[in-house]
């Protein structure tokens, strides 16, 4: 039988395939050697060290949730189809999810930095347009959506034996009525006062 030739692709695939499974910390030369069915040594040539393969894992999984993202947002309801994404990628990949929600961000000192480093610059115009508000509305509506989104996926991803989905989706569905009614009542509120 022919010796198999490792190569990094392979030791990142698999190791993004152990992270997927069992979560980052289970990301250890040996498993991946085991799951590869080699000794150690090729993956030490490729791994200087377990920081650098765990950025490549990082960049794997923020590439696989981008392909999710886009496989199951609805253009013509971006808005809502995304935070009801992240909450079916939190139910049907927690590691993933977890991975993505957890990985370091670099140059953040505000909440803004984070939206405008991540956040879809397509969503606060679409939500402007939709509800008649200005764009700093739209964007503090979404921003307050992704801050929710996220803190109810985390529970959603860690939580065991496991939240039903309805109940998640309809807490969201609350937070989400709750800050459309929050940012309407500003606009009427400052448009009143402009009069």
């Amino acid at each position: 039988m022919p010796k198999q030739r490792i190569t990094k692709e392979m030791v990142v695939s698999v190791a993004f395939d152990i992270a997927r499974s069992s979560g980052m910390e289970k990301v250890l030369v040996k498993n991946i050697a085991d799951k590869i069915g080699c000794s150690v040594q090729p993956i030490y040539s490729y791994c200087k060290n377990m920081d650098g393969l765990r950025q490549d894992v990082a960049d794997k999984v923020r590439h696989f949730i981008r392909q999710y993202m886009a496989d199951h947002i609805d253009k013509n309801n971006l808005f809502a189809s995304t935070g009801k994404a992240y909450l079916q990628l939190a139910k049907e990949e927690p590691n993933l999810f977890k991975i993505f929600i957890l990985h370091k961000r670099t140059g953040i000192t505000s909440l803004n930095d984070l939206y405008e480093k991540e956040a879809n610059p397509k969503a606060a115009q679409a939500i402007a347009d939709e509800w008649g508000v200005s764009i700093s509305k739209a964007r503090e509506l979404h921003l307050n959506m992704l801050i929710y989104t996220i803190g109810i996926g985390t529970i959603f991803s860690v939580a065991t034996p496991g939240i039903s989905a309805d109940e998640i989706y309809g807490k969201q569905e609350k937070a989400y009525e709750a800050f459309l009614r929050q940012a309407l009542e500003t606009t009427d509120f400052t448009e009143r006062n402009q009069i």
